[in-house]
């Protein structure tokens, strides 16, 4: 029997917030607020969710880097995190000298209005630890495994991830549509929905832009490294590119990138090196995404930033990059809990963060497996020999 295709998550989130919107005109109050039943419900589950995330993805990523030995993996790990941070520095200046003028006097706020809203019932489902005890939970816990090379203990972390995993495939992401449809059919009861996608749609225009500018950088270092034409590398990734657009995940690009980076003249064994291992911890145009939208949704909100705040933030979105599961849509819920924790992001800002971020992840994961290449170059210029 031929399978029904599967609608991803890209669509079903706009689909999701055309009929938020377009239901909003016309439902009676009692049905938004079963809606708004159901999102307070799912932002409790998410809030109790989020250190869970946090603990399970970012202690065994940790313990993996911090047990590899060899410079090759070293230097390879910090010439990811540090281009991972650079495209955050990037987005961040670009965000704040650019949004202001497209956003002017719009406000999605504040967002948090259509509170007033109440939902017929509550369940509260407090998180057993806060977002920053986790953090350094994850951070001690890794680190130490890494140091003793704790086997037990290891097996354990990598089956609670599994599990978190599994639970963000199953359950949240599944939800996630429900979840936005309700978020833009209450706020198009407060008439605020038309406003926000006029911007969300300007600040779109820009990360996409943005995403260009930085390969071209990145190409045109490499290039200047290995004293090629940074074009023609570029123009080589192309496939990797559009394969990435199409599927959403680094993962799934990965045969494909392989080959484009050694139709570049990566070494078979740097490719397979690589490649592979930058699309784990390579996130350049994740970070550049996440931070251009919390600046907009900031300054939306007329919440409080400077510099330093999104130094420190950038600074550590850079190491929850790097456990983002391998799923559409993983990156932002594995920053959720940064956002929350250094940026005082609440259940509404969040939700429009998941929102605005969704709506580019293909963009974003096409940065990020084009940008390995670039990596993947300078890495086998420095280690060929060896």
């Amino acid at each position: 029997m031929k399978k029904t295709p599967r609608v991803g998550l890209l669509p079903r989130i706009i689909i999701a917030i055309v009929l938020g919107i377009v239901s909003g005109l016309f439902l009676p109050r009692p049905i938004v607020r079963v809606f708004v039943t159901f999102n307070g419900i799912f932002s409790n589950l998410l809030q109790f969710l989020i250190p869970l995330i946090i603990i399970g993805l970012v202690t065994p990523a940790i313990s993996d880097i911090g047990k590899g030995a060899g410079k090759l993996l070293l230097i390879t790990v910090l010439m990811a995190y540090c281009d991972t941070v650079f495209s955050g520095l990037l987005s961040y200046g670009t965000s704040v000298a650019v949004f202001p003028s497209l956003i002017g006097g719009s406000s999605a706020g504040s967002v948090s209005e259509f509170e007033n809203m109440e939902p017929y019932f509550s369940i509260q489902i407090p998180p057993m630890v806060d977002v920053m005890a986790a953090l350094v939970f994850a951070f001690t816990l890794g680190l130490g495994m890494a140091f003793f090379g704790s086997p037990h203990l290891k097996k354990i972390a990598d089956e609670f991830k599994d599990i978190i995993v599994k639970t963000i495939e199953v359950v949240i992401i599944p939800l996630l549509p429900i979840y936005i449809f309700g978020i833009f059919l209450s706020m198009t009861h407060t008439g605020q929905a038309i406003q926000v996608v006029k911007v969300f749609i300007s600040i779109i225009g820009v990360i996409f832009l943005l995403h260009v500018f930085l390969l071209v950088l990145q190409y045109c270092l490499a290039g200047g490294i290995v004293k090629r034409n940074p074009f023609k590398l570029l123009g080589k990734m192309m496939p990797a590119y559009f394969t990435a657009l199409g599927t959403s995940s680094s993962a799934a690009t990965i045969p494909v990138t392989l080959e484009c980076a050694k139709k570049n003249g990566v070494s078979d064994e740097i490719a397979g090196f690589a490649i592979p291992l930058c699309a784990t911890i390579h996130l350049s145009g994740s970070c550049l995404k996440i931070t251009a939208c919390a600046v907009a949704l900031m300054m939306m909100q007329g919440m409080p930033f400077d510099f330093w705040m999104f130094l420190g933030f950038i600074m550590m979105l850079g190491v929850m990059m790097v456990a983002a599961p391998g799923v559409p849509g993983g990156a932002i819920l594995a920053a959720l809990g940064v956002l929350a924790a250094m940026l005082g992001f609440g259940e509404q800002e969040q939700a429009l963060m998941i929102a605005l971020y969704i709506t580019m992840d293909n963009f974003g994961t096409a940065c990020n497996v084009t940008g390995d290449g670039a990596i993947a170059l300078v890495i086998d210029k420095l280690f060929r020999k060896n």
